[in-house]
């Protein structure tokens, strides 16, 4: 079925910036914190590391065998094939050999020290043993099977560099080094509040015309995935007043403020107006949908974004805009998250600016992937998220044709 987007509001798109240009306009705003912390590696897993850290040792630390079996000299692979070597030690992981001899070897086992003498070691499905004695029955190389001193890190090599978020790989691998502390960058406290004379907490019951606060539990847990400390400042009563109250209250306790509705442009959109009573508006509105009405600016010396107040409108501008400010604030490297192009299962029309339509991923016949969406695009549709796989991005006045490739954008990344 063929969809096209419509927007009662979309009247007049001059002066409206692009995505790329207000993402560029944001991030000319940002500066990266620069306060830091010790932490111990149990702790470190999601933070930003704040240094570079170097390898104060080789790993391995020394020549090891790379599997179960036996090690010996290259010298003497003939003499093992025809007539056997002696075995003379044995050396598990953990324990260090004594010094090889002609016309011996020694059973290994996987990354035990290879003992000195000895330059190869022959797996032991390739070998027999008869009274003692090793006898090799097929073809090895000289150096075959031994994991040389410093193959993975050499001592003094930049493991992992500053801006860093740490998973578990990355903790290990500083573990593997010796590592056990090190400086990150402190958590980055960002102040939310919601605005909306209509909303209410989820459990209390509802009155006429009132609908449950989701913006205030999804944006805080957004956050959450970003290693954010939440200052959560509930719903602010939807007068300017209050709205000015609580920017400057906001401000006062964190790096960045985040609200959710209030910023388009009805009567009783009171963030716009509040906010450049306390500070400055650098930004406003978006040539895209979802998303149309975002705001940013500063209160007093703290950065503002606004999002909109549509549920996935808020998603979808958390992602593009407010992911990339505060993961610039909190130090990151700058890495752009991981598109994918996929097949359309759909025929969309876009109009004169960028949309994003939420998509599920199913396999063709052939195994490829494409893009189902969801029936309603609407941004009040929350159902549509937790069904999505991601969104397709459809840029400004294309009509997509079912069977065209398209740029999806996997939740798995970019939400996290």
């Amino acid at each position: 079925m063929t969809r096209t987007a419509t927007d009662p509001c979309f009247d007049n798109q001059a002066g409206m910036l692009n995505v790329e240009q207000a993402v560029a306009e944001l991030l000319q705003h940002a500066q990266p914190l620069d306060a830091r912390e010790r932490i111990n590696l149990m702790d470190a897993a999601g933070r930003i590391l704040a240094q570079d850290l170097a390898s104060p040792i080789d790993v391995p630390g020394f020549d090891n065998s790379a599997m179960d079996g036996y090690a010996l000299r290259s010298s003497d692979i003939e003499t093992a094939r025809k007539d056997g070597l002696e075995i003379v030690q044995r050396i598990p992981a953990g324990s260090v050999g004594e010094y090889l001899h002609a016309g011996c070897a020694a059973r290994i086992f996987t990354g035990a020290p290879v003992p000195e003498g000895a330059d190869t070691v022959v797996m032991q499905e390739h070998c027999r043993v008869e009274d003692s004695r090793l006898v090799i029955e097929h073809a090895v190389n000289a150096g075959a099977n031994i994991r040389p001193r410093g193959n993975d890190i050499t001592a003094g090599m930049t493991v992992l560099q500053t801006g860093v978020p740490l998973k578990a790989a990355h903790i290990g691998l500083a573990a593997s080094v010796g590592i056990t502390a090190f400086e990150v960058f402190r958590r980055l406290n960002v102040a939310i509040f919601s605005t909306g004379d209509e909303l209410v907490e989820p459990g209390t019951p509802l009155g006429p015309g009132q609908i449950y606060n989701s913006n205030r539990y999804q944006l805080a847990a957004l956050l959450q995935a970003q290693g954010c400390e939440v200052i959560d400042l509930g719903t602010a009563v939807d007068t300017f007043a209050a709205t000015r109250k609580t920017l400057l209250l906001a401000a006062e306790q964190a790096d960045l403020v985040i609200t959710t509705g209030g910023v388009s442009v009805g009567e009783e959109d009171h963030v716009k107006d509040a906010l450049e009573s306390v500070g400055k508006l650098t930004l406003w509105r978006i040539r895209m949908k979802p998303g149309k009405p975002l705001a940013f600016g500063r209160i007093e010396a703290t950065p503002f974004i606004g999002l909109p107040g549509n549920p996935v409108s808020v998603f979808v501008t958390f992602l593009l805009f407010a992911r990339p400010f505060l993961q610039t604030l909190q130090g990151r490297t700058a890495i752009e998250p991981q598109t994918y192009p996929v097949r359309a299962a759909f025929s969309y029309t876009a109009k004169q600016r960028r949309e994003y339509v939420r998509v599920r991923l199913n396999s063709d016949p052939t195994g490829g992937l494409v893009a189902e969406t969801f029936p309603r695009q609407g941004s009040d549709v929350m159902s549509s998220l937790a069904w999505s796989d991601g969104l397709v991005e459809i840029a400004e006045g294309a009509t997509i044709q079912d069977g065209d490739s398209v740029r999806f954008l996997p939740f798995s990344e970019w939400a996290s």
